[in-house]
């Protein structure tokens, strides 16, 4: 874009402005963060009443308000087609616009904020695109806009010159957010997350699926408030994990979290380990033993596999919820304790009931706020994302140096039933770490149960034509792994336009939302679930 000389000086507070929006653009900050950041910094350092990012929507065609901030007045979700209006104008030209005298110009439309008339009168408008280079060539993102006062040309010429080196500062990252918008809109498409955003999963938790955002969303209800919680699924569906998230979203998260795996331990040992023992109330009680209940005081208790307690251990344990009362086996004294459980089950619990196994009442104190996470065949959008999070956790925990998995590999990784659910699938990803010697996870390192005559074939008798549409459903494939299922990007990738993307999509059936998930940021050695 064609930039004018610049003026003697720059406009009062600009280099101080500056460094504040570099502050905010700091790399691994939240991209939506940081630009409502910035568009914060210039209001308030720069004197600008408004300002407000506009960013091109490929699949409208339309410019939309993406980023605002306006200390008065909100702006409604708006919209501009290119050439209409001064922010349509400024897109499709690439060219800033500067106007002295808002009221005096009939071509701008006040959509956005809906200024009043005295408003419109004493004030300024400077609007510049927002450009990126790619590949030689110029592209123009959106425009970033301003309300200034009233004030001479050559300030107002300073202004629009201090906007577009900032409009140069954030060109990435409003590409980024263009992606984001795009990839959210296909996500709303598919019917994988609601209209509005959802929150993100917990950090050491992967969840890309419609089924397993709405279990995030149900815990994420029941973790400010100190209702009992079961959970329920196969084993291996994450149970532990989720409790996990429960507890650090609850008013209780820096105090202790206490786990227990009520079929790890004898029955005889369970009642000593949750409510503790006093000195020689048993053979071997050699000292007086604290159990998990007071350990647990003031924080949450989880109890797995909550069905394999003996009646006498379920009637102490409803004791110690109703009453918040506890005793040590052989004493006599009565502790309070205030405890949040939650308890999980992979068992049919019901069937329990019928068989005089588990107690009514606790049953219906438990229940309270049931969870159900389901198996991971039922979720198979999960998969991709679980396979790259694991594999880029246990490349770094073995040195290896394994950047990716093989489209035929993905394929029977998604074929594959998973009846350990995402146990498994971490042990299987971790086998094909441990053998792999290459940079590429193949087929052939993935365990002999994944293996199939018909996922593993080569292919050898398609005529050409098929043979080729083979190799660009692969490279698409592949595009998409590396994208996560964003086609906006994979467009640039493979340097061809979105339209031939969604195109391709639609004719080979590619389901892309397999693909699509958000990559947690690495947060200790990770998410194996333990139940």
């Amino acid at each position: 874009m064609p930039k004018t000389e610049a003026h003697a000086c720059a406009p009062e507070g600009s280099l101080t402005a500056l460094r504040s929006i570099l502050r905010e653009l700091a790399p691994g900050a939240p991209l939506e963060e940081s630009l409502s950041g910035l568009l914060k910094v210039l209001s308030k350092q720069m004197g600008y009443l408004r300002v407000f990012l506009a960013i091109m929507d490929p699949e409208s065609d339309s410019l939309r308000l993406s980023l605002a901030h306006s200390p008065t007045r909100s702006a409604p979700a708006t919209s501009y087609q290119p050439g209409k209006g001064v922010v349509g104008q400024v897109f499709e030209t690439g060219k800033p616009i500067i106007i002295p005298r808002l009221s005096e110009n009939t071509e701008f439309l006040n959509k956005a904020f809906g200024r009043s008339p005295e408003e419109l009168a004493n004030l300024a408008f400077v609007c510049v695109p927002v450009v990126i280079s790619r590949h030689g060539a110029s592209e123009t993102l959106g425009t970033l806009s301003a309300d200034l006062p009233i004030m001479s040309d050559a300030d107002l010429e300073r202004h629009r010159e201090f906007l577009e080196v900032v409009a140069d500062l954030i060109a990435n990252q409003v590409a980024q957010l263009q992606e984001e918008m795009a990839l959210h809109r296909h996500l709303v498409a598919q019917g994988m997350i609601s209209p509005g955003f959802d929150a993100p999963p917990p950090p050491n938790f992967v969840a890309a699926s419609k089924s397993m955002r709405v279990v995030l969303r149900q815990a994420r209800q029941v973790a400010p408030s100190r209702a009992t919680v079961l959970l329920r699924g196969e084993s291996g569906t994450g149970k532990e994990l989720l409790a996990e998230a429960i507890h650090v979203g609850s008013p209780r998260a820096d105090k202790p979290l206490i786990k227990l795996n009520c079929a790890a331990l004898p029955a005889d040992l369970v009642e000593s380990e949750l409510f503790g023992h006093q000195k020689g109330a048993f053979t071997g009680a050699v000292q007086t033993k604290r159990g998990l209940f007071e350990v647990a005081h003031n924080g949450t208790l989880f109890l797995d596999e909550i069905g394999e307690l003996s009646l006498d251990a379920q009637a102490k344990v409803l004791r110690a919820i109703q009453e918040k009362e506890i005793q040590r086996v052989g004493g006599e004294q009565t502790l309070s304790v205030d405890v949040r459980l939650i308890c999980a089950m992979h068992q049919p619990l019901e069937e329990l009931l019928t068989q005089g196994r588990f107690r009514e009442d606790l049953f219906y104190r438990i229940n309270v706020f049931p969870v159900f996470i389901p198996a991971l065949r039922e979720r198979r959008e999960d998969i991709l994302p679980l396979c790259e999070h694991f594999l880029q956790d246990f490349s770094k925990e073995y040195g290896k140096n394994i950047k990716r998995i093989s489209t035929p590999a993905i394929e029977l990784l998604s074929m594959y039933h998973w009846p350990g659910n995402v146990r498994e699938l971490r042990n299987c990803v971790e086998r094909a770490v441990l053998i792999c010697e290459e940079e590429v996870i193949r087929t052939y390192h993935l365990p002999p149960t994944l293996q199939t005559a018909d996922s593993s074939a080569t292919g050898i008798n398609l005529s050409f034509g098929e043979a080729v549409a083979k190799f660009e459903q692969e490279l698409l494939v592949d595009s998409l792994k590396k994208t996560r299922g964003n086609m906006l990007q994979s467009a640039r990738d493979l340097r061809v336009s979105y339209r031939i993307i969604n195109y391709k999509v639609k004719k080979y059936g590619i389901d892309v939302k397999r693909f699509a998930g958000v990559k947690p940021k690495r947060k200790k050695t990770a998410s194996t679930p333990a139940s």
